[in-house]
């Protein structure tokens, strides 16, 4: 179940970038062409990238493929080293819940202000905020399976 959603996450990453590249292609052909404008490109593809962002953060490091820093981990034993992950995992996991709770209430917020975002589309602000506790909260998991689980060992890379 947890590769399932981990998998999907890689999908919805990919899928919006293919997504932006696909508008961003239109666009610069378009005009050259003198083809019609779509002038809200520029504003979708905008809202697009944080959900890339969001969507690839947690599948990345589910394939152990996330920023980390090898040069002091090289310096440590085997057992310090998963010492010094697990610590890492659990500081994610804390810095991730903490940016759930704050997304949500940003959400909710400008939710009850019904603020909108008023450009090409004209939509409720709260809108922009709902992948952010979402993306948060796979990561949380992901850093929390990574507490439980220091090896960090995945199907699908099978390796820590």
């Amino acid at each position: 179940m947890h590769a399932a959603l981990m998998r999907g996450c890689g999908l919805v990453a990919a899928a919006t970038v293919a997504f932006i590249t696909l508008l961003v292609c239109y666009d610069v052909v378009g005009r050259n062409l003198g083809l019609p404008s779509l002038v809200w490109i520029n504003e979708v593809t905008e809202y697009a990238l944080p959900i890339a962002t969001l969507a690839a953060a947690p599948w990345l490091m589910w394939r152990n493929q996330h920023v980390r820093l090898d040069l002091l981990g090289a310096l440590l034993s085997p057992a310090a080293q998963r010492s010094m992950d697990r610590l890492a995992s659990l500081l994610g996991l804390i810095v991730s819940l903490v940016m759930v709770w704050y997304a949500v209430r940003m959400l909710l917020d400008s939710r009850s202000a019904g603020s909108l975002v008023m450009k090409a589309l004209v939509f409720p602000e709260w809108w922009l905020y709902v992948p952010v506790p979402i993306g948060f909260a796979l990561l949380a998991l992901e850093c929390g399976r990574r507490v439980i689980n220091p090896s960090g060992l995945t199907e699908e890379t099978g390796q820590s």
